[in-house]
Protein backbone atom coordinates (compact mmCIF):
# COMPACT_ATOMS: atom_id res chain seq x y z
CA UNK A 1 0.00 0.00 0.00
CA UNK A 2 1.07 3.52 -1.15
CA UNK A 3 1.50 6.20 1.81
CA UNK A 4 -0.97 8.42 1.20
CA UNK A 5 -0.30 12.12 -0.24
CA UNK A 6 0.06 14.65 2.25
CA UNK A 7 -3.11 16.76 2.99
CA UNK A 8 -4.15 19.84 0.27
CA UNK A 9 -3.51 21.90 3.22
CA UNK A 10 0.00 21.14 3.85
CA UNK A 11 0.33 21.54 -0.33
CA UNK A 12 -1.05 24.75 -0.07
CA UNK A 13 1.06 25.51 2.49
CA UNK A 14 3.70 24.24 0.44
CA UNK A 15 2.86 26.79 -2.66
CA UNK A 16 1.90 30.00 -0.47
CA UNK A 17 5.56 29.81 1.41
CA UNK A 18 7.07 30.19 -2.44
CA UNK A 19 4.24 32.71 -3.15
CA UNK A 20 5.32 34.62 -0.11
CA UNK A 21 9.31 34.11 -0.89
CA UNK A 22 8.55 35.61 -4.47
CA UNK A 23 6.83 38.49 -3.27
CA UNK A 24 9.02 39.77 -0.54
CA UNK A 25 11.67 39.87 -3.27
CA UNK A 26 9.52 41.86 -5.85
CA UNK A 27 8.41 44.05 -3.24
CA UNK A 28 12.32 44.34 -2.11
CA UNK A 29 13.79 45.16 -5.73
CA UNK A 30 11.09 48.17 -5.75
CA UNK A 31 8.91 46.31 -8.44
CA UNK A 32 5.63 47.35 -8.80
CA UNK A 33 4.54 44.40 -11.90
CA UNK A 34 1.47 42.52 -11.18
CA UNK A 35 3.42 39.68 -11.19
CA UNK A 36 1.71 36.52 -11.28
CA UNK A 37 2.29 33.99 -8.00
CA UNK A 38 4.19 30.96 -7.87
CA UNK A 39 1.94 28.81 -8.21
CA UNK A 40 0.26 30.67 -11.40
CA UNK A 41 3.99 30.59 -12.80
CA UNK A 42 3.78 26.64 -12.35
CA UNK A 43 0.95 26.61 -14.28
CA UNK A 44 2.41 26.42 -18.11
CA UNK A 45 -0.49 27.26 -19.75
CA UNK A 46 -0.05 30.83 -18.35
CA UNK A 47 3.62 31.07 -20.09
CA UNK A 48 1.62 30.51 -23.58
CA UNK A 49 0.03 33.99 -22.45
CA UNK A 50 3.46 35.52 -23.55
CA UNK A 51 5.41 32.42 -25.59
CA UNK A 52 2.90 31.16 -27.76
CA UNK A 53 5.33 29.44 -29.60
CA UNK A 54 7.44 28.22 -26.86
CA UNK A 55 4.34 26.98 -25.53
CA UNK A 56 2.91 25.05 -28.58
CA UNK A 57 6.44 23.30 -28.77
CA UNK A 58 6.65 22.39 -25.54
CA UNK A 59 2.94 20.81 -25.42
CA UNK A 60 3.78 17.91 -27.94
CA UNK A 61 7.33 17.12 -26.40
CA UNK A 62 8.15 14.43 -23.92
CA UNK A 63 8.81 16.83 -21.42
CA UNK A 64 4.98 17.46 -21.22
CA UNK A 65 4.26 14.13 -22.24
CA UNK A 66 6.74 12.30 -19.49
CA UNK A 67 3.91 11.94 -16.55
CA UNK A 68 0.65 10.89 -18.77
CA UNK A 69 2.88 8.46 -20.75
CA UNK A 70 0.62 4.80 -20.30
CA UNK A 71 4.26 3.10 -21.06
CA UNK A 72 5.89 5.16 -17.91
CA UNK A 73 2.74 4.78 -15.88
CA UNK A 74 2.80 0.56 -16.45
CA UNK A 75 6.02 -0.12 -15.56
CA UNK A 76 5.95 2.29 -12.81
CA UNK A 77 3.30 0.57 -11.64
CA UNK A 78 4.77 -3.03 -12.16
CA UNK A 79 8.55 -1.96 -10.61
CA UNK A 80 6.65 -0.84 -7.84
CA UNK A 81 4.81 -4.49 -7.46
CA UNK A 82 8.05 -5.63 -7.82
CA UNK A 83 10.45 -4.04 -5.55
CA UNK A 84 7.33 -4.17 -2.95
CA UNK A 85 7.40 -0.16 -3.16
CA UNK A 86 11.36 0.32 -2.72
CA UNK A 87 11.51 2.36 -6.21
CA UNK A 88 9.40 4.79 -4.17
CA UNK A 89 9.71 8.73 -6.20
CA UNK A 90 12.56 6.95 -8.31
CA UNK A 91 10.82 7.47 -11.79
CA UNK A 92 8.51 10.06 -11.05
CA UNK A 93 10.87 12.30 -9.76
CA UNK A 94 11.93 12.89 -13.30
CA UNK A 95 9.23 12.44 -14.77
CA UNK A 96 6.76 14.55 -12.52
CA UNK A 97 9.54 16.31 -10.21
CA UNK A 98 7.41 19.50 -9.22
CA UNK A 99 4.41 16.94 -8.03
CA UNK A 100 7.35 15.05 -6.20
CA UNK A 101 8.59 18.43 -4.78
CA UNK A 102 4.87 20.06 -3.87
CA UNK A 103 4.11 16.55 -1.77
CA UNK A 104 1.59 15.23 -4.58
CA UNK A 105 3.08 12.27 -5.22
CA UNK A 106 5.83 9.63 -3.34
CA UNK A 107 5.39 6.96 -5.71
CA UNK A 108 3.34 7.97 -9.02
CA UNK A 109 1.39 5.83 -8.25
CA UNK A 110 -1.57 8.40 -7.73
CA UNK A 111 -0.60 10.62 -10.95
CA UNK A 112 -4.18 10.32 -12.29
CA UNK A 113 -5.07 12.56 -9.10
CA UNK A 114 -2.26 14.89 -9.53
CA UNK A 115 -3.40 18.50 -11.47
CA UNK A 116 -1.91 18.79 -14.86
CA UNK A 117 0.49 21.73 -13.93
CA UNK A 118 2.19 19.73 -12.00
CA UNK A 119 2.98 16.81 -14.26
CA UNK A 120 5.60 16.53 -16.24
CA UNK A 121 9.16 18.24 -16.76
CA UNK A 122 7.27 21.92 -16.58
CA UNK A 123 8.55 25.55 -17.76
CA UNK A 124 8.23 26.33 -14.46
CA UNK A 125 10.89 23.13 -13.35
CA UNK A 126 13.54 24.18 -16.05
CA UNK A 127 13.54 27.89 -15.25
CA UNK A 128 13.42 27.85 -11.69
CA UNK A 129 17.15 25.90 -11.36
CA UNK A 130 19.41 27.47 -8.97
CA UNK A 131 22.18 24.67 -8.51
CA UNK A 132 22.77 20.81 -9.74
CA UNK A 133 24.89 18.64 -7.35
CA UNK A 134 25.25 15.01 -8.24
CA UNK A 135 25.16 14.52 -12.73
CA UNK A 136 22.39 12.01 -12.30
CA UNK A 137 18.77 11.01 -10.57
CA UNK A 138 17.57 14.43 -10.72
CA UNK A 139 19.75 16.18 -8.25
CA UNK A 140 18.56 19.33 -8.62
CA UNK A 141 17.80 22.35 -6.53
CA UNK A 142 14.57 24.51 -7.04
CA UNK A 143 15.54 28.42 -6.64
CA UNK A 144 12.05 29.72 -4.43
CA UNK A 145 12.40 33.46 -5.31
CA UNK A 146 9.72 33.54 -7.88
CA UNK A 147 12.34 34.61 -10.31
CA UNK A 148 12.43 32.80 -13.68
CA UNK A 149 15.42 32.25 -15.11
CA UNK A 150 16.54 32.45 -19.20
CA UNK A 151 19.63 32.19 -21.47
CA UNK A 152 18.97 35.88 -22.53
CA UNK A 153 21.81 38.22 -21.25
CA UNK A 154 19.70 41.13 -21.85
CA UNK A 155 16.37 40.70 -21.02
CA UNK A 156 13.52 42.56 -21.58
CA UNK A 157 11.59 43.56 -18.41
CA UNK A 158 8.47 41.15 -17.95
CA UNK A 159 5.01 42.54 -17.17
CA UNK A 160 4.52 38.74 -15.31
CA UNK A 161 7.68 37.60 -13.64
CA UNK A 162 11.11 39.10 -12.61
CA UNK A 163 13.56 37.11 -14.34
CA UNK A 164 17.36 36.80 -14.23
CA UNK A 165 20.35 35.48 -16.90
CA UNK A 166 21.70 31.78 -15.63
CA UNK A 167 24.06 29.84 -17.40
CA UNK A 168 21.95 26.75 -16.59
CA UNK A 169 19.22 27.49 -18.87
CA UNK A 170 21.25 29.31 -21.48
CA UNK A 171 21.89 26.66 -24.34
CA UNK A 172 24.79 28.39 -25.55
CA UNK A 173 26.86 27.90 -22.23
CA UNK A 174 28.39 24.75 -21.53
CA UNK A 175 27.12 24.30 -17.85
CA UNK A 176 23.63 24.04 -19.74
CA UNK A 177 24.20 20.49 -20.47
CA UNK A 178 24.83 19.65 -16.70
CA UNK A 179 21.30 20.15 -16.15
CA UNK A 180 20.00 18.68 -18.79
CA UNK A 181 22.47 15.90 -17.23
CA UNK A 182 20.45 15.59 -14.06
CA UNK A 183 17.70 13.73 -15.56
CA UNK A 184 19.32 12.23 -18.48
CA UNK A 185 21.81 10.29 -16.76
CA UNK A 186 20.34 7.42 -14.24
CA UNK A 187 21.79 5.02 -11.56
CA UNK A 188 19.00 2.25 -10.79
CA UNK A 189 18.92 1.52 -6.96
CA UNK A 190 20.72 -1.18 -7.82
CA UNK A 191 23.91 0.92 -8.49
CA UNK A 192 23.82 0.48 -12.22
CA UNK A 193 24.55 3.46 -14.62
CA UNK A 194 22.25 2.10 -16.81
CA UNK A 195 21.27 5.90 -19.00
CA UNK A 196 24.40 7.49 -19.48
CA UNK A 197 23.96 10.40 -22.20
CA UNK A 198 25.72 13.04 -20.07
CA UNK A 199 28.51 11.41 -19.17
CA UNK A 200 28.62 10.00 -22.69
CA UNK A 201 28.78 13.74 -23.70
CA UNK A 202 31.41 14.51 -21.31
CA UNK A 203 33.76 11.64 -23.24
CA UNK A 204 33.10 13.63 -26.52
CA UNK A 205 34.79 16.02 -28.63
CA UNK A 206 31.88 18.25 -28.25
CA UNK A 207 32.32 18.73 -24.51
CA UNK A 208 35.47 20.23 -25.12
CA UNK A 209 36.40 23.83 -24.70
CA UNK A 210 37.59 24.62 -28.42
CA UNK A 211 34.81 26.27 -29.67
CA UNK A 212 35.11 24.32 -33.00
CA UNK A 213 33.78 21.96 -31.83
CA UNK A 214 31.55 22.25 -28.42
CA UNK A 215 28.04 21.55 -28.38
CA UNK A 216 25.69 21.66 -25.87
CA UNK A 217 22.56 19.76 -25.32
CA UNK A 218 20.60 22.48 -25.88
CA UNK A 219 22.60 23.26 -29.18
CA UNK A 220 21.50 20.10 -30.97
CA UNK A 221 18.57 19.60 -28.96
CA UNK A 222 16.87 23.49 -28.77
CA UNK A 223 17.65 24.56 -32.36
CA UNK A 224 18.49 28.61 -32.54
CA UNK A 225 15.88 30.81 -34.76
CA UNK A 226 15.62 34.63 -35.10
CA UNK A 227 12.74 35.62 -33.99
CA UNK A 228 11.41 37.54 -30.36
CA UNK A 229 11.56 35.81 -26.89
CA UNK A 230 8.10 36.60 -25.95
CA UNK A 231 5.11 38.15 -27.25
CA UNK A 232 3.54 40.88 -25.35
CA UNK A 233 0.78 43.67 -26.09
CA UNK A 234 2.41 47.56 -25.99
CA UNK A 235 6.17 45.75 -25.16
CA UNK A 236 9.03 46.46 -27.66
CA UNK A 237 10.37 42.98 -27.91
CA UNK A 238 13.44 42.80 -30.04
CA UNK A 239 14.17 40.52 -32.51
CA UNK A 240 16.77 38.15 -31.33
CA UNK A 241 18.98 36.97 -34.31
CA UNK A 242 19.70 32.80 -33.69
CA UNK A 243 18.58 33.81 -30.38
CA UNK A 244 15.10 31.98 -29.57
CA UNK A 245 15.45 28.21 -29.01
CA UNK A 246 13.15 25.58 -30.02
CA UNK A 247 11.17 23.53 -27.43
CA UNK A 248 10.66 20.34 -28.79
CA UNK A 249 13.42 18.80 -27.39
CA UNK A 250 13.33 15.84 -30.06
CA UNK A 251 14.86 12.67 -29.32
CA UNK A 252 13.49 9.52 -30.50
CA UNK A 253 10.55 8.98 -28.15
CA UNK A 254 7.30 9.99 -28.70
CA UNK A 255 3.31 10.06 -27.46
CA UNK A 256 2.04 6.71 -28.01
CA UNK A 257 -1.52 7.98 -27.33
CA UNK A 258 -3.58 11.22 -28.58
CA UNK A 259 -0.85 14.54 -27.86
CA UNK A 260 -1.02 17.77 -29.20
CA UNK A 261 1.73 18.43 -31.59
CA UNK A 262 2.47 14.69 -32.65
CA UNK A 263 3.13 15.56 -36.73
CA UNK A 264 5.43 18.24 -35.46
CA UNK A 265 7.26 16.21 -33.01
CA UNK A 266 8.01 13.11 -35.82
CA UNK A 267 9.11 15.60 -38.01
CA UNK A 268 11.76 16.93 -35.79
CA UNK A 269 12.83 13.19 -34.89
CA UNK A 270 13.62 12.27 -38.62
CA UNK A 271 15.01 15.31 -39.19
CA UNK A 272 17.55 14.75 -36.67
CA UNK A 273 17.95 11.23 -36.99
CA UNK A 274 18.46 11.26 -40.88
CA UNK A 275 22.36 13.05 -41.24
CA UNK A 276 23.04 11.53 -37.80
CA UNK A 277 25.22 8.47 -38.97
CA UNK A 278 27.54 8.37 -41.67
CA UNK A 279 27.82 4.96 -43.56
CA UNK A 280 30.10 3.02 -46.06
CA UNK A 281 29.04 -0.23 -47.84
CA UNK A 282 32.01 -2.55 -49.35
CA UNK A 283 31.60 -5.93 -51.27
CA UNK A 284 35.00 -7.52 -51.34
CA UNK A 285 36.39 -10.17 -52.27
CA UNK A 286 38.25 -10.73 -48.78
CA UNK A 287 38.12 -13.81 -47.30
CA UNK A 288 35.98 -15.48 -50.36
CA UNK A 289 33.32 -12.56 -50.25
CA UNK A 290 32.53 -10.76 -47.89
CA UNK A 291 30.08 -7.84 -47.35
CA UNK A 292 30.87 -4.62 -44.74
CA UNK A 293 28.90 -2.43 -43.70
CA UNK A 294 30.39 0.87 -41.90
CA UNK A 295 28.65 3.06 -39.52
CA UNK A 296 30.21 6.44 -38.37
CA UNK A 297 28.40 8.16 -35.42
CA UNK A 298 29.10 11.67 -36.67
CA UNK A 299 25.70 13.80 -35.95
CA UNK A 300 25.06 13.03 -32.05
CA UNK A 301 26.95 14.58 -29.01
CA UNK A 302 26.44 10.83 -27.50
CA UNK A 303 26.12 7.28 -28.23
CA UNK A 304 24.06 6.25 -30.77
CA UNK A 305 21.14 5.41 -29.57
CA UNK A 306 21.64 6.39 -26.25
CA UNK A 307 18.94 7.48 -23.18
CA UNK A 308 17.02 4.10 -22.19
CA UNK A 309 19.51 1.88 -24.59
CA UNK A 310 18.46 -0.86 -23.64
CA UNK A 311 14.64 -0.24 -24.25
CA UNK A 312 15.98 1.34 -27.96
CA UNK A 313 15.76 -1.39 -30.94
CA UNK A 314 18.11 -0.08 -33.47
CA UNK A 315 19.74 -2.42 -36.79
CA UNK A 316 20.94 -2.48 -39.82
CA UNK A 317 18.98 -4.15 -42.74
CA UNK A 318 21.62 -5.67 -45.31
CA UNK A 319 20.37 -7.49 -48.63
CA UNK A 320 21.96 -8.85 -51.73
CA UNK A 321 20.45 -9.75 -54.88
CA UNK A 322 21.17 -10.95 -58.27
CA UNK A 323 21.02 -10.29 -61.97
CA UNK A 324 17.32 -11.17 -61.77
CA UNK A 325 16.88 -9.48 -58.24
CA UNK A 326 16.55 -12.86 -56.51
CA UNK A 327 17.65 -12.38 -53.17
CA UNK A 328 21.01 -13.96 -52.10
CA UNK A 329 21.54 -12.95 -48.53
CA UNK A 330 19.49 -10.65 -46.43
CA UNK A 331 19.48 -9.49 -42.61
CA UNK A 332 17.54 -7.16 -40.52
CA UNK A 333 14.86 -7.90 -42.53
CA UNK A 334 12.22 -6.69 -39.21
CA UNK A 335 8.41 -7.17 -40.50
CA UNK A 336 5.86 -4.56 -39.02
CA UNK A 337 4.91 -5.05 -35.30
CA UNK A 338 7.60 -7.70 -35.06
CA UNK A 339 10.79 -6.77 -32.91
CA UNK A 340 14.60 -7.45 -34.77
CA UNK A 341 15.01 -11.18 -33.41
CA UNK A 342 18.60 -12.46 -33.49
CA UNK A 343 17.60 -15.94 -32.77
CA UNK A 344 15.82 -16.19 -36.29
CA UNK A 345 18.10 -14.16 -37.52
CA UNK A 346 21.66 -14.77 -35.83
CA UNK A 347 23.38 -12.41 -38.33
CA UNK A 348 21.50 -9.51 -37.59
CA UNK A 349 23.24 -6.21 -36.53
CA UNK A 350 21.36 -4.64 -33.52
CA UNK A 351 22.58 -1.13 -31.76
CA UNK A 352 21.28 -1.29 -28.53
CA UNK A 353 22.30 -2.12 -24.87
CA UNK A 354 21.90 -5.90 -23.35
CA UNK A 355 20.81 -5.99 -19.89
CA UNK A 356 20.93 -8.73 -17.98
CA UNK A 357 20.37 -9.99 -14.28
CA UNK A 358 22.82 -11.05 -11.51
CA UNK A 359 23.13 -14.43 -13.20
CA UNK A 360 23.54 -13.15 -16.59
CA UNK A 361 20.19 -14.27 -17.71
CA UNK A 362 18.38 -11.37 -20.07
CA UNK A 363 15.91 -9.05 -18.47
CA UNK A 364 13.57 -6.58 -19.53
CA UNK A 365 13.23 -4.18 -16.91
CA UNK A 366 15.41 -1.68 -15.03
CA UNK A 367 14.91 -2.53 -11.85
CA UNK A 368 16.35 -6.21 -12.68
CA UNK A 369 19.17 -5.17 -14.16
CA UNK A 370 22.63 -6.08 -12.45
CA UNK A 371 24.89 -6.15 -15.71
CA UNK A 372 25.05 -4.34 -18.97
CA UNK A 373 26.47 -5.38 -22.38
CA UNK A 374 26.58 -2.48 -24.69
CA UNK A 375 26.41 -2.64 -28.33
CA UNK A 376 26.26 1.19 -29.03
CA UNK A 377 28.05 3.17 -31.65
CA UNK A 378 30.72 5.79 -29.73
CA UNK A 379 30.35 9.16 -31.31
CA UNK A 380 33.94 11.53 -31.96
CA UNK A 381 36.50 11.98 -29.16
CA UNK A 382 39.31 13.68 -30.76
CA UNK A 383 39.84 15.77 -34.19
CA UNK A 384 43.66 14.73 -34.53
CA UNK A 385 43.89 12.33 -37.12
CA UNK A 386 46.94 10.92 -35.90
CA UNK A 387 44.96 9.73 -32.24
CA UNK A 388 43.93 6.05 -32.88
CA UNK A 389 40.67 7.06 -31.19
CA UNK A 390 40.27 9.47 -34.63
CA UNK A 391 37.92 6.28 -36.28
CA UNK A 392 35.16 5.63 -34.16
CA UNK A 393 33.61 4.29 -37.19
CA UNK A 394 32.00 0.69 -36.15
CA UNK A 395 31.52 -2.20 -39.10
CA UNK A 396 29.71 -5.29 -39.35
CA UNK A 397 31.14 -7.96 -41.91
CA UNK A 398 28.77 -10.73 -43.42
CA UNK A 399 30.81 -13.76 -45.21
CA UNK A 400 29.03 -14.68 -48.62
CA UNK A 401 31.42 -17.21 -49.89
CA UNK A 402 28.72 -19.33 -51.84
CA UNK A 403 27.19 -16.30 -53.20
CA UNK A 404 29.86 -13.73 -53.80
CA UNK A 405 30.20 -14.13 -57.64
CA UNK A 406 26.40 -13.65 -57.88
CA UNK A 407 25.77 -10.62 -56.58
CA UNK A 408 24.83 -8.05 -58.76
CA UNK A 409 23.91 -5.30 -55.84
CA UNK A 410 23.86 -4.90 -52.42
CA UNK A 411 21.29 -2.37 -50.82
CA UNK A 412 21.84 -0.91 -46.98
CA UNK A 413 19.64 0.54 -44.15
CA UNK A 414 19.29 1.63 -40.25
CA UNK A 415 16.24 1.61 -38.51
CA UNK A 416 15.17 2.50 -35.20
CA UNK A 417 12.24 2.35 -32.68
CA UNK A 418 12.07 3.54 -29.38
CA UNK A 419 11.10 0.57 -27.54
CA UNK A 420 10.27 -3.26 -28.07
CA UNK A 421 7.17 -4.73 -28.74
CA UNK A 422 7.82 -7.70 -26.52
CA UNK A 423 7.69 -4.70 -23.39
CA UNK A 424 4.61 -3.31 -24.41
CA UNK A 425 2.85 -6.78 -24.79
CA UNK A 426 4.48 -8.71 -21.62
CA UNK A 427 2.91 -5.11 -19.65
CA UNK A 428 -0.45 -5.45 -22.10
CA UNK A 429 -0.78 -9.64 -20.30
CA UNK A 430 0.18 -8.17 -16.79
CA UNK A 431 -2.87 -6.12 -17.13
CA UNK A 432 -0.30 -3.14 -16.38
CA UNK A 433 -0.45 -1.53 -19.63
CA UNK A 434 -4.44 -1.07 -20.34
CA UNK A 435 -3.98 0.87 -23.84
CA UNK A 436 -3.14 -1.25 -26.87
CA UNK A 437 -0.43 1.12 -28.72
CA UNK A 438 1.36 -0.88 -30.25
CA UNK A 439 0.09 0.30 -34.04
CA UNK A 440 1.73 4.02 -32.63
CA UNK A 441 4.82 3.01 -31.89
CA UNK A 442 7.26 4.27 -35.18
CA UNK A 443 9.96 2.82 -36.90
CA UNK A 444 11.97 5.31 -38.07
CA UNK A 445 14.38 4.64 -41.41
CA UNK A 446 17.58 6.77 -41.40
CA UNK A 447 17.70 8.40 -45.12
CA UNK A 448 20.98 8.93 -44.72
CA UNK A 449 22.40 5.42 -43.94
CA UNK A 450 20.53 4.29 -47.53
CA UNK A 451 23.36 2.87 -50.05
CA UNK A 452 23.10 0.40 -52.65
CA UNK A 453 26.32 -1.10 -53.81
CA UNK A 454 26.42 -1.84 -57.96
CA UNK A 455 29.73 -2.49 -59.60
CA UNK A 456 29.75 0.36 -61.44
CA UNK A 457 29.01 2.09 -58.48
CA UNK A 458 32.20 1.16 -56.74
CA UNK A 459 35.31 2.79 -55.50
CA UNK A 460 38.89 0.98 -56.36
CA UNK A 461 38.57 -0.36 -52.63
CA UNK A 462 34.85 -1.68 -53.55
CA UNK A 463 33.12 0.73 -51.71
CA UNK A 464 30.22 2.80 -51.99
CA UNK A 465 29.56 5.58 -49.65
Amino acid sequence: MRPPAPPRALRLLVVAALALVAAATAAGCGDSHDYYSVEQLMDATNCMECHPQHYQEWSGSMHAYAADDPVFLAMNKRGQEETNGELGDFCVNCHAPMAVRLGLTTDGLNLDEVPQYAKGVTCYFCHSVESVGESHNNDITLATDGIMRGGLSNPVASPKHAMMTSPLVDADNQASSAMCGACHDVVTPAGVHLERTFEEWNDSIFASTDPATHLSCGQCHMKSRTDVAAEVPGLDVPLRQNGVRDHKFAGVDVALTPWPEKEAQLEAIQGDLDPSLLPRLCVVPLEGGRIDYRLDDVGPGHMWPSGAAHDRRAWAEVIAYDADDNVLMQTGVVLDGEDPDPVADPWIWEMRDYVYDADGAPVKYFWEVRQTLTGLLPPSVTRDPSDPRFDHSVTRSWHVNEVFQDIARVTARVFIRPLPFEVLDDLMASGHLTVDVRDQLPTFELAGTELEWRPELADLGGCVR
